[in-house]
């Protein structure tokens, strides 16, 4: 997981789906100040590539992010020349500031292995929030979503190189297990590598009580921007111990 390999092509994949970063950074942003009227500080945790936080840093005056992957960090910060992102684990990180708004993007909260380590991620993240500022964060699939043996494929094409993808997946104790393999085509040769992603299937009232435990309020808003939803948090009060 998170390797160099994964790192070159990540965006060219989903790009090839239609995904647009910048524009789910301008709808999140709404929403954040929605929630968070006149929010202008933002962190992004697994913020990856910063596919999204690159976006968010042109929307907001303080945009930082927060990567554990070292491959994804220094190919962020080569196309994003200038961003602020932290090394840390979104488990248990202290930056020593308050933001009005924190994110977690496309499903990176699902790489947890436990509730018990979800539960410390949403609390960490919480801490780092302002008083009524706005946690957002994106779930990986509920676990009455999954679907045994499920295979996606895809063929994208940027620039001269070409990229396959396939992958297969299956349940392993309360998680979804994905076998996902490249083929990339280059000038310089083709190559092949395999990646094995673990997403826990934490249900919806798992994350809601993790949102309310670390004094926050909670909404779960049904659909985009992949069709699994995103939780909507407002920081409340502050919790003692945590």
């Amino acid at each position: 997981m998170y390797s160099t390999d994964l790192a070159e092509v990540y965006e060219t994949v989903y790009r090839s789906r239609g995904k647009d970063w910048a524009a789910e950074a301008e709808d999140i942003a709404a929403l954040a100040r929605r929630h968070t009227p006149g929010a202008d500080t933002l962190l992004d945790v697994a913020c990856g590539t910063a596919a999204h936080l690159g976006p968010f840093s042109k929307l907001f005056a303080t945009a930082e992010g927060l990567e554990i992957a070292a491959p994804m960090r220094d190919l962020a910060l080569e196309r994003w020349p200038g961003l602020t992102i932290h090394e840390g684990d979104m488990r248990d990180f202290d930056l020593g500031r308050r933001y009005s708004v924190v994110t977690c993007m496309f499903c990176a909260i699902g790489y947890l292995g436990s509730v018990e380590e979800m539960r410390s991620a949403v609390a960490s993240m919480a801490r780092h929030l302002e008083p009524g500022g706005a946690l957002i964060i994106e779930p990986w699939w509920f676990p009455e979503q999954f679907e045994e043996g499920f295979v996606a494929g895809d063929l994208a094409r940027e620039g001269d190189r070409t990229v396959a993808r396939i992958s297969h997946s299956t349940l392993q104790g309360r998680a979804t297990r994905m076998e996902v393999r490249f083929l990339v085509g280059e000038p310089s040769g083709i190559r092949t590598f395999t990646e094995i992603d673990v997403l826990t299937l934490f249900t919806r009232d798992e994350y809601e009580q993790a949102f309310r435990d670390a004094g926050c309020s909670v909404t779960y808003r049904p659909g985009p921007p992949t069709g699994r939803g995103l939780f909507v948090g407002v920081k409340e009060r502050e919790v003692s111990g945590r």
